[in-house]
């Protein structure tokens, strides 16, 4: 009889431990294969280190040299507050996530770097977790930079954040990261859109803060889920900041897989509704459907197209990597287009108010008739018969009325007097660079050439620039 119930004891033991294992195994949930992110990412590639340091070099040269005068004598930097610094010229692209709270968007850049279940994970959970903006680097080891640290640091391209007050700069944090992805790329996680908060609750602008961001970020991902397709004042304000810029947003719909098919279309539906009003192009904006998380799939869920989806994003991931010098070229020649048309029109506004001026006259009331009316002096239509000016890229008139609010126009000299013996003149370098240098230093690098303008020899610049990122 002992040994009966020792025997029934033991079957028992056996029960329950294999029970334990089926529950411990069924918590766990499949890891997703990440081949396809590695292949695509060409994270498993051995590249040898292409020397860029030549083109970066040049491209200082001609901003500090041919587009930095002019931008400060007429002070542009008060109209858009964007100037550029070094560190942002040589900075890696940048990835910037936006969208409501906990939609994926932590749980996106931990499954495209891996960090899942390791001590650099993001936190994520279905409360909002992103209190701040972080920024998650590439570093030697694992480390934590506090925003004061980030924005005293000149070698860094976040300096410029000073400007937002110290409340925001508790909250903007650095994360280094030894990954191989980080070596060519930067990604910004933002804190999720609460359409019930108020700016004055955050202590800081974010929209200004999101604002510049936007303008410095290679590409954005707006992020959402099937749950959270309600456009409120704040989603709106921040879709107002992307006019302009949508080339380089990718819609994401995360969590796909959590859908049957006739509810996921129903979804899809409704996202390109509530967006249709906020996104004012003609084609329609690529909206990625996907689960972007380190679990598998869910059963029964179209997991051929949810992958082919993820792939096509990686891919647009991986394009801006590789098209990062062409794209830097680009942007400073942008700027430097605005710059020069802000310098026209500061002048065009100084030669009409030195023309209307008598020897009678009220300097204050005659520059203000100018100002708050200057269609009737031809002010925005003169600029347009300057060479390469288009009437798309005027900036808008109302801004010229602050502008002159705090920048007096006795304060500042007509283009004909910016010039020099030696240095020559401010508006002939600025155009020579939007003509000539910054076309051929990006063709030297789209064709492999080396132009004579920019030769070594001429420029100093050592070793022939090269496109790391070129593909063969």
């Amino acid at each position: 009889m002992k040994g009966l119930n020792l025997l029934c004891c033991c079957v028992a033991s056996l029960l329950l431990l294999g029970t334990a294992e089926e529950v411990e195994d069924a918590s766990e949930p499949t890891k997703r294969d990440r081949s396809h992110l590695e292949s695509t990412l060409k994270l498993n590639e051995e590249k040898p280190a292409d020397d860029v340091s030549g083109v970066l070099q040049r491209l200082r040269k001609i901003y500090h040299s041919s587009i930095k005068p002019l931008e400060h004598s007429y002070r542009y930097n008060e109209l858009r507050q964007h100037e550029i610094t070094d560190g942002e010229i040589t900075s890696k692209p940048m990835v910037l996530f936006l969208g409501p709270w906990s939609v994926g968007k932590s749980s996106m850049i931990n499954y495209l770097l891996g960090l899942d279940n390791t001590p650099y994970q993001l936190y994520t959970g279905a409360e909002p977790t992103t209190s701040e903006f972080t920024v998650i680097m590439h570093g030697p080891k694992l480390k934590t930079i506090e925003g004061i640290v980030m924005a005293a640091d000149s070698a860094r391209s976040f300096s410029p954040l000073e400007k937002f007050g110290q409340n925001f700069l508790e909250k903007l944090i650095g994360i280094e990261v030894p990954h191989k992805l980080l070596e060519r790329v930067t990604f910004v996680d933002t804190p999720g859109i609460i359409e019930n908060r108020k700016q004055q609750e955050r202590g800081y602008p974010f929209n200004d803060v999101c604002q510049w961001f936007i303008d410095r970020a290679d590409l954005i991902f707006v992020v959402f889920d099937p749950t959270k397709l309600d456009v409120g004042l704040e989603l709106e304000m921040l879709f107002r900041q992307l006019k302009g810029r949508e080339s380089q947003i990718r819609i994401i719909l995360n969590k796909a897989d959590s859908l049957a098919t006739q509810e996921l279309m129903r979804v899809y539906g409704a996202l390109f509704w509530s967006l249709a009003p906020l996104i004012n192009v003609t084609e329609p904006p690529r909206v990625y459907v996907s689960s972007f998380w380190p679990h598998d799939y869910h059963p029964e869920t179209h997991r051929d197209l949810f992958l082919k989806e993820e792939i096509s994003l990686l891919e647009d991931l991986n394009q801006v990597i590789e098209n990062r010098m062409e794209n830097k070229i680009a942007f400073i020649r942008q700027h430097a287009i605005r710059v020069r048309i802000h310098a026209l029109l500061v002048d065009r506004y100084l030669q009409t108010y030195k023309d209307k001026m008598t020897f009678f006259s009220d300097g204050e009331l005659v520059f203000r008739d100018i100002v708050e009316d200057p269609d009737r002096f031809y002010i925005f239509k003169s600029i347009l018969a300057k060479t390469n000016v288009s009437k798309f890229d005027l900036p808008n008139r109302e801004a010229y009325k602050d502008f002159f609010g705090i920048n007096p126009i006795t304060s500042f000299k007509l283009l004909s007097q910016q010039c020099s013996y030696m240095g020559g003149c401010f508006l002939e370098k600025i155009e020579k660079a939007i003509t000539r240098e910054l076309p051929d230093l990006l063709g030297s690098i789209g064709l492999g050439k080396k132009p004579n303008v920019l030769s070594c020899d001429v420029t100093g610049c050592g070793e022939t620039p090269k496109n790391r990122y070129r593909k063969p």
